[in-house]
């Protein structure tokens, strides 16, 4: 793939040499704004408000559950990442590091492909890594079969939420306790989905 500023990046499945680089990249963010969640007896509303100063947000290191299996290696149905329905997809810039990744998992019983993890480091966003890796997860998708696409986002995470919706994505649902006792607490999770196009 091509960005808008002629930096080539590769977009493969993650190999086991891959594991420490993706564990390395900074999935921190700053934004201006988050989504404000007023939660009522009917439902749920969302509004987008400005924050100010503007909110820095660096995820824990660690996913104490072992949840995030960032090496491309599933460990739903089998051992390789080829034979399960997990995949960790990456993208190699031209100096050979990964830029970005993205892991997903596949749920035969519901048809869901679930985006476990995206993240795309700070020198590398804003220039279509993250659709590609999405365009890669919507691949597989089609290959496993799955209905429809679903994901986790923080409310506080404006700008995925954002490039979530130019995606295709929608809000579906709403979890005010999925933080509770974490370096979240406080925070809302927010589930968007989209039909496998």
């Amino acid at each position: 793939m091509n960005s808008s500023d002629d930096t080539t990046y590769e977009i493969r499945i993650a190999r086991p040499e891959d594991t420490q680089a993706i564990e390395d990249l900074d999935g921190s963010f700053t934004t201006g704004t988050i989504f404000e969640v007023t939660v009522s007896e009917h439902g749920f509303t969302l509004r987008e408000v400005p924050v100010d100063p503007p909110l820095t947000k660096v995820f824990p290191d660690d996913e104490p559950d072992g949840e995030n299996d960032r090496d491309g290696e599933g460990d739903e149905d089998g051992e390789d990442g080829d034979a399960s329905g997990s995949r960790t997809f990456v993208a190699v810039g031209p100096g050979g590091e990964p830029a970005g990744f993205v892991a997903v998992s596949y749920s035969p019983w519901n048809r869901r492909l679930t985006i476990e993890d995206i993240e795309i480091g700070p020198g590398h966003r804003g220039r279509g890594v993250g659709r590609a890796l999405m365009g890669h997860a919507v691949e597989f998708a089609r290959e496993c079969g799955a209905g429809h696409i679903w994901l986790e986002v923080t409310n506080v995470n404006a700008p995925a939420i954002h490039a979530y919706r130019r995606m295709g994505f929608a809000f579906c649902g709403l979890d005010t306790t999925l933080y509770d006792g974490t370096a979240s607490h406080g925070e809302q999770a927010l589930y968007m989905s989209m039909p496998c196009p």
